[in-house]
């Protein structure tokens, strides 16, 4: 009886002990759901979020094209309502200061038949340009001055362009990247928005899959063309500077290595005042075009007209961090297999990785930083039910019927993994380099997904959102630092806390100093009352 007795205790207070596991639990997710609950403090150095504006916009009716402007730190909006309704569209220009107050609102007719292409901005100005979907090679142009506030239209027949790849202002003229009508080449198109004048420029004109970078040289008025050739074995690279007023050719380079090496796309560094140098960087590969090897820097400004610049390499194995985005034991693996293969005296490992190259940064020091993304095209696969394969072969098949179930596969946009940044100095000596790892970012086209501002410090913070936060890193130089840092979008003042309950078209740009610029669509939902749907812009300073 008193063991029955013993067990009976013992199983109360089993019992009152899992209970109070049970309220203790329940009341911590109950404190993280209400709206008072303490938020966990940001972490050191997190940026602060000094402003915010609000439209009342829904994604479903509207569109949004923001563009940060550094030179007297505002943000321009070009806004459209409805616009695939309306048979004259009126989109309007929405100027914003550095407090994120409205400093003027412009109308800016866009016919019905244009759709946004790409926009840029050259000091206070902002370009925008529309293609036509009725007329194949139309396109429409938008000017706004940001001193004066005029706003200017011009229409251009240029029937031979079809997509706008790249967009650049300079003098008030536009250089756009353009496919051409046959679906085969990239070429080079100047528009002169105030005359209405256009002309395509001979000098820059490419059989695909050639890759075309070009900068704008403002205080020399001219743009600057970095052009791939390839031979499907080897490729090289040809420089070709072209005038800011006719689209005349002043001057062409050809750069490219010997051996097995083949230099694969390159970024062009701006021209210092104080300096000769000239710095070419971008990737080289190992026989196989397609794929970067590493990096390769050379210094035009270090050899006479006419001579072959020399050329460093910098194999992705020679960088300290760029494997870091790799586990432990992968790298571990890693460093095993390379060790074994030097010890037998192998041919090096190939490296099979895709790299989209940033802008150079000039440094307050000297030198530069480059900044690459490393990605790789993402696909999912989709079963539909059975299918034939011909020859008794099978695609997703249960079975060695020739009769199986379809698998498809689907292109689902371009994933980055990781972030490489390279320090270099005036000459093109590697000095440094560091790696931000991402987190599951992807997206649609092939274009900048991190954003870098360089801070008064000579840190860069790099920055990105991610499911209603902004993730961020702050590099200094080779110092190792956290990849996991981010901090929540806010939205209203804590009286009046808000929920984000769907965000889209999530965008970032460096603004001014220290700041960037958040923008998207947003579902709110109030601790009271109805949910309602904006277009928000967010200043956020590191």
């Amino acid at each position: 009886m008193a063991f029955l007795v013993s067990c009976l205790r013992a199983r109360r207070s089993l019992f009152g002990l899992l209970t109070a596991l049970l309220w203790a639990t329940a009341g911590t997710a109950l404190a993280q759901h209400r709206p008072d609950a303490a938020a966990a403090p940001p972490p050191p150095g997190a940026p602060v979020q000094t402003a915010r504006v609000e439209l009342k916009l829904e994604s479903y009716n509207s569109e949004v094209h923001v563009q940060a402007l550094a030179a007297d730190s505002s943000v321009v909006l070009l806004v459209g309502q409805d616009p695939r309704h309306e048979p004259d569209r009126q989109f309007t220009f929405q100027h914003y200061d550095q407090r994120l107050r409205l400093r003027r609102e412009r109308p800016a007719p866009v016919p019905a038949e244009y759709r946004y292409a790409r926009s840029c901005a050259e000091g206070p100005a902002v370009f925008a340009l529309f293609r036509s979907t009725v007329h194949d090679g139309r396109l429409w142009a938008l000017a706004y001055d940001g001193r004066s506030g005029a706003v200017r239209t011009q229409e251009f027949d240029t029937r031979l362009s079809r997509e706008v790849v790249d967009l650049k202002a300079l003098d008030g003229r536009l250089f756009a990247n353009v496919l051409l009508a046959d679906g085969q080449h990239v070429t080079a198109l100047l528009l002169d928005v105030p005359t209405g004048r256009f002309q395509y420029l001979p000098a820059v004109y490419e059989p695909l899959p050639t890759q075309l970078s070009f900068a704008t040289d403002a205080a020399r008025r001219r743009a600057e063309y970095v052009v791939s050739q390839t031979n499907g074995r080897k490729s090289r690279l040809l420089l070709k500077q072209v005038s800011a007023d006719g689209g005349l050719l002043l001057h062409s380079q050809y750069v490219q290595a010997e051996n097995d090496r083949s230099l694969i796309t390159a970024q062009l560094a701006p021209l210092a005042h104080d300096s000769a140098a000239r710095l070419l960087t971008g990737t080289y590969s190992l026989r196989d075009p397609a794929y970067a090897q590493g990096l390769f820097v050379t210094d035009l400004g270090a050899v006479p007209e006419g001579q072959r610049p020399p050329l460093r390499f910098y194999d992705f194995l020679n960088l300290k961090h760029f494997f870091d985005y790799l586990s432990p034991g992968h790298q571990a693996r890693l460093r095993r297999r390379i060790e074994r293969r030097v010890a037998s005296a192998s041919p090096p490992l190939r490296w099979h990785y895709h790299l989209l190259l940033h802008e150079l940064l000039p440094q307050p020091g000297g030198g530069y930083v480059l900044v690459a993304e490393a990605y790789f095209p993402h696909y999912r696969y989709n079963g539909y039910g059975y299918g034939y394969s011909p020859g008794g072969g099978r695609y997703g098949a249960l079975g060695p019927s020739p009769y199986g179930l379809s698998t498809t596969r689907v292109f689902d946009g371009y994933q980055t993994t990781h972030v490489l940044v390279c320090g270099f100095d005036a000459h093109g000596a590697l000095t440094w380099d560091n790696v931000y790892v991402v987190n599951d970012l992807r997206r649609d086209d092939l274009e900048e997904a991190v954003r870098v501002q360089p801070l008064p410090d000579g840190r860069l913070a790099l920055a990105y959102f991610d499911d209603d936060h902004l993730r961020y890193k702050l590099i200094d130089r080779a110092t190792p630092g956290p990849d996991d840092l981010k901090v929540p979008l806010q939205t209203t003042a804590p009286p009046a806390p808000e929920k984000i309950a769907d965000s889209e078209q999530s965008g970032l740009q460096p603004w001014y100093g220290s700041t960037f610029v958040a923008s998207g669509y947003q579902r709110l939902r109030p601790s009271r009352g109805p949910e309602r749907q904006v277009f928000f812009l967010n200043a956020v300073a590191f």
